[in-house]
């Protein structure tokens, strides 16, 4: 009895933990924006200038967002292979297990775009984290992929997700063609990240507070750049998208399940 009472009162604490982790994330961002943001556009500098320094305050916020959710036993992680991330013109392109993975690789990454979908510049609490480190918005295809192409080109990071949205726990990865498509015209370094998360957890078919049955561990396995000769060389672009995105399908299913049973 004594020990049922133990295990009820750590996944309490924990459903706490984890829902007070996600209030001071919206809380965070409101503060940024009406606080922090404003002091920081009136510094002298250029766009690019401004954006850099956007960029630095939400790597350092989501840093603290992810110690935050450790220390109060929500989650533990592991890095393998930090050391090639943080690099000019490097395209990361990553799986997406979790709600978090985002912020967990920025909080590792000093400065990085992302593509952000375009309901959330809408979003009180994300807008000025959004606007101010010069996110990408989805809603215009054609034109999100010229501005990736442009940032990686000027010496600029990113992040992609080619699945779009969170993966489907035990289905395939599907990828769209939109990462192969950026990768091969920006024609920079392109490293792959593998994620994996076991218990499975904030998934996209699973509320925040459907927490698991012990505190998550987030793994992040960093990859070897990729090389695109054997695919820029392909005379007609569509194929070549079309065969870099497979690649990229297959490459991320056979790690998914080398990594599966991380943390376990």
């Amino acid at each position: 009895m004594g020990q049922n009472l133990s295990q009820k009162l750590i996944f309490g604490w924990r459903l706490f933990a984890t829902g007070f982790s996600f209030s001071s994330f919206g809380v965070g961002g409101l503060l940024l924006w009406v606080l922090v943001f404003p002091v920081l556009s009136v510094l002298p500098g250029n766009r690019l200038q401004r954006i850099s320094r956007g960029q630095k305050v939400v790597h350092y916020s989501f840093y603290v967002f992810i110690g935050l959710m450790h220390r109060m036993g929500v989650m533990t992680y592991e890095i393998v292979g930090l050391e090639k991330l943080n690099r000019p013109g490097q395209l990361i392109i990553a799986n997406h297990p979790t709600l978090v993975d985002i912020v967990f690789l920025i909080s590792r990454i000093k400065q990085a775009n992302c593509i952000v979908k375009e309901k959330l510049w809408r979003n009180p609490f994300m807008r000025g984290p959004i606007l101010n480190a010069g996110y990408i918005s989805n809603g215009d295809p054609e034109k999100m992929i010229a501005e990736c192409v442009d940032w990686l080109q000027s010496g600029g990071s990113m992040i992609i997700f080619p699945e779009g949205t969170r993966s489907v726990p035990g289905k395939p990865c599907y990828f769209q063609r939109g990462a192969a498509a950026i990768a091969l015209q920006a024609n920079k370094i392109v490293t792959p990240v593998t994620l994996s998360c076991y218990p499975s957890t904030l998934t996209k078919a699973e509320p925040w507070y459907q927490i698991p049955h012990r505190r998550f561990h987030l793994a992040m396995h960093v990859g070897d750049d990729i090389a695109l000769d054997e695919f820029t060389c392909i005379g007609q672009k569509s194929i070549a998208v079309r065969r870099f995105n497979q690649f990229l399908q297959d490459y991320f299913t056979q790690q998914r399940e080398r990594y599966k049973h991380d943390g376990k």
